[in-house]
C-alpha cells in the first residue's frame, strides 16, 4: 500500500528529466531494441512453436514426457 502512495506522490521541482537526456535515453533504448530484433528467434524456440502448432498428439515421441 505504501508503494501506491509513493507512485501517486507529486514530483518535487527539479526531478523531471531534461529533453536532451530523454532523447539520449530514447536513442539508447532504440539501439538496444534494434540489436535484439536483429538477433532473431533461436531455433529451439522455433521448434517449440512448431510443436505447439501441431494438433494434440501429433509430434509426440513414444515413451517421452512426464509420467511415462
Amino acid at each position: 500500500m505504501a508503494d501506491a502512495v509513493a507512485v501517486n506522490a507529486p514530483r518535487t521541482p527539479g526531478t523531471a528529466l531534461d529533453g536532451d537526456i530523454q532523447a539520449k535515453i530514447g536513442q539508447h533504448l532504440r539501439a538496444m531494441y534494434d540489436d535484439v530484433v536483429r538477433q532473431g528467434v533461436p531455433n529451439r524456440f522455433l521448434d517449440l512453436l512448431t510443436q505447439l502448432d501441431q494438433p494434440s498428439g501429433a509430434g509426440k515421441k513414444p515413451g517421452g514426457g512426464a509420467g511415462s
